[in-house]
């Protein structure tokens, strides 16, 4: 994160064990709260956090029923509203310009306070508009501890654990003693709620939370912070790495089909994560998880069903359409649930995990304008953009910041469908051989989404979440999501759903920030943690290593070479995005065809659907037998590190770590931003950077049927 964009394109890419949490000795009665501070407590330790005092967040009120097309956003209209005299120290106006009010989700978004603003004046007339529901303070992690520019909202919600055997009138007792009320419930698990203080306001929730963890009954306290995790992690280069379709017609001739696959695509030769031989022939190592071997040998994921918690999942894209689970016949069916389900839309989500058309809307015009605006009219339109890209890149041309503004501004639209890149990794299945293959293309999917536009995301949506998936008898979970705050709630509730569910498989991705320790929840013990490995067979450069690291598997890299990245599922070829406009003829940024149908991308995000993959396949030979322990020490013990090579950097850092000790280069939360690792101990070079190794399908499969 040394320059601009490389930090706009950088994201981020759950029984207990007392002695894998490095934790304070602070027991509950300990704690003590420094009014002054600002942290909540992760079972004992101090998340310290900051204010950001240039930056404010607004809650909008809630729409009844679905917003009508055509209606506009409510960031929209608060942006037009914000270009009056709002006063300022000097008494001078603040031009609309100045003033931009981003969107986070549906229900949110943020302003950055103008220079010589006074942010009081700015809050009295967001407050003042009829739509606002109030405005809210904005935190991040101190800056010396931060891995990348962020922006945590609190608002005055506490996710509340109750221990079990509370009466109600003693859970009511609780509640008005501390002057907390019951927002609603969680579903899908037990003694937990959604709370609020009568009496707090602003970063006052954070010493409600941590006050709470000290009362009798209360199991864990943790403010339901709004996060936003960027999906993308490549910086696209300053040329298009678009090709004509005839080009890429002409490439995939030359490349054979894999000798020892039963299946056959026009794409699969691309799919270099399944069989790396069509890309990189006979004489190189291969550094893929024989896959294709693994199909001539299984029933390729039959049967068994994968929970994909993601953004969005467009479960009707020509290649997932037959892979997708039926909920119908669920006992606890939700409202018309019948093809997962979406947590994000108020009054308790919606059955259509696919994007709306409110949110096509959205994302439409900004998209468009990379297509047919002029340089200079793009250069207009988007000046505060230009401006950062020109801060940071003070040398480059127009055409070449134009050309940085538009692949950034399709990468994070094309990124809205994280969730139906993931649940392509897992179990595409092309029809009449036109397109590109899941690890396990007989399994199904789940889809169930947690992300709103932008990132949006909450730790009450992921605790419902993995309770709903393991209701609905899912066999593994995947989460490709990482970055997030670590959470007591959301780690109890992650060793209560594995605790209950013995044979239930949670995969999560290790995270992209190039870090000694895997992300949250990638961290939490009984995860699968899985980095990223590169079509060389190096640890891809964002990979996060070290502490808690399981094994890893094909990420890619397209920094360099487009076709290094992980072809998948895309979300962009929907008629919408094209309204009123030609197509391209050539393939975009991420995308090997003009509309995005396919798209080749890079992260741990895709490591951890690859492992899921693997184990639906090792699941589908001996369905209800295998339990989860034994799904892990399969898995490791078939990894390798025979094609896995490390770069002189990685081991230079190693022989540095490994002279002064483990763990001892940085302080938390940095080193290790999840909140849970083992202790630091002496590993190996490969261990240290990729965990049991590189997995291995076919060997895994062999082994699952022994």
């Amino acid at each position: 994160m040394k320059r601009l964009l490389t930090a706009l394109f950088l994201t981020s890419c759950f029984s207990i064990l007392p002695n894998t949490l490095l934790l304070t000795s602070a027991t509950r009665a300990q704690t003590t709260v420094n009014e002054s501070e600002l942290f909540y407590t992760f079972y004992g330790q101090k998340i310290p956090l900051s204010l950001k005092q240039d930056t404010i967040a607004v809650r909008f009120k809630p729409i009844s029923g679905t917003r009508s097309p055509g209606m506009r956003p409510l960031h929209q209209q608060l942006q037009e509203t914000l270009s009056g005299n709002i006063g300022t120290r000097s008494l001078s106006s603040v031009p609309k310009s100045q003033i931009e009010v981003k969107p986070l989700g549906d229900n949110y978004a943020i302003i950055q306070v103008p220079t010589n603003t006074r942010s009081s004046d700015l809050i009295n007339q967001v407050r003042q508009q009829s739509y606002v529901e109030g405005t809210l303070p904005v935190l991040a992690r101190p800056a010396k501890d931060k891995l990348r520019d962020e922006s945590i909202i609190l608002p005055n919600e506490i996710v509340l654990s109750l221990e079990s055997g509370l009466s109600p009138s003693q859970v009511q007792v609780l509640l008005n003693r501390h002057n907390l009320e019951v927002i609603r419930p969680l579903r899908f698990t037990q003694n937990r709620y959604i709370v609020r203080s009568r009496t707090a306001t602003g970063t006052q929730v954070l010493n409600v939370s941590n006050r709470l963890l000290n009362v009798p009954g209360i199991q864990s306290a943790t403010p339901n912070f709004i996060q936003s995790i960027q999906f993308t992690t490549q910086e696209q280069s300053l040329e298009q790495t678009s090709a004509s379709s005839q080009r890429i017609s002409e490439k995939l001739a030359a490349l054979p089909q894999p000798e020892d696959s039963p299946l056959t695509s026009n794409l699969l030769p691309l799919q270099w994560h399944l069989n790396s031989t069509p890309k990189r022939g006979r004489l190189l190592p291969r550094t893929d998880i024989r896959a294709t071997a693994a199909w001539r040998d299984s029933k390729q994921g039959k049967d068994i069903v994968v929970a994909v918690i993601d953004s969005l999942i467009q479960w009707d894209h020509t290649d997932l359409a037959n892979n997708i689970y039926s909920t119908q016949t669920a006992p606890d069916r939700l409202p018309n649930e019948e093809k997962g389900w979406d947590f994000t839309s108020p009054n308790g989500g919606d059955p259509d995990t696919r994007i709306s058309e409110a949110e096509l809307e959205e994302l439409r015009p900004g998209f468009q304008d990379t297509f047919k605006l002029s340089d200079a009219d793009l250069l207009k339109k988007y000046k505060d953009l230009a401006a950062r890209v020109r801060r940071s890149y003070p040398d480059y041309s127009n055409g070449q910041v134009a050309s940085l503004i538009r692949n950034y501004m399709r990468s994070n639209i094309a990124a809205e469908f994280h969730g139906t890149w993931a649940s392509g990794v897992v179990a595409a299945r092309p029809q009449a051989q036109q397109g590109v293959f899941g690890v396990a293309p007989q399994a199904k999917i789940l889809p169930v989404r947690v992300f709103g536009l932008k990132g949006e995301i909450t730790e009450e949506r992921l605790i419902e979440a993995i309770g709903y998936s393991a209701a609905r008898g899912v066999n593994v979970i995947n989460m490709s999501l990482g970055g997030l705050l670590p959470s007591q709630g959301l780690t109890d509730q992650v060793f209560k759903v594995l605790d209950a569910n013995p044979k239930l498989t949670i995969i999560a991705s290790a995270g992209n920030d190039s870090l000694d320790g895997v992300s949250f929840p990638a961290a939490i013990p009984g995860v699968i943690s899985v980095g990223a490995t590169s079509m060389e067979g190096s640890r891809s450069f964002y990979s996060s290593f070290g502490g808690r690291l399981d094994v890893v598997a094909p990420g890619g890299e397209t920094q360099t070479v487009q076709q290094g990245g992980i072809l998948t599922t895309g979300g962009t070829a929907l008629s919408g995005f094209w309204k009123g406009m030609t197509p391209p003829d050539s393939g975009w940024g991420m995308a090997l065809d003009p509309q995005g149908s396919y798209v080749q991308v890079q992260g741990t995000s895709f490591s951890a659907p690859i492992v899921s993959g693997v184990v639906a396949l090792m699941q589908g030979e001996r369905k209800g037998v295998l339990n989860r322990d034994r799904i892990q020490t399969i898995l490791k013990q078939t990894a390798s590190y025979q094609t896995l090579q490390i770069s002189n950097a990685d081991a230079t850092q190693y022989r540095l770590q490994a002279a002064i000790g483990f763990g001892t280069a940085l302080d938390f939360p940095f080193l290790r931003p999840s909140g849970i690792y083992k202790p630091p101990t002496p590993v190996s070079a490969e261990q240290y950077y990729f965990g049991s190794g590189l997995v291995n399908a076919e060997a895994a499969v062999k082994a699952a049927k022994s």
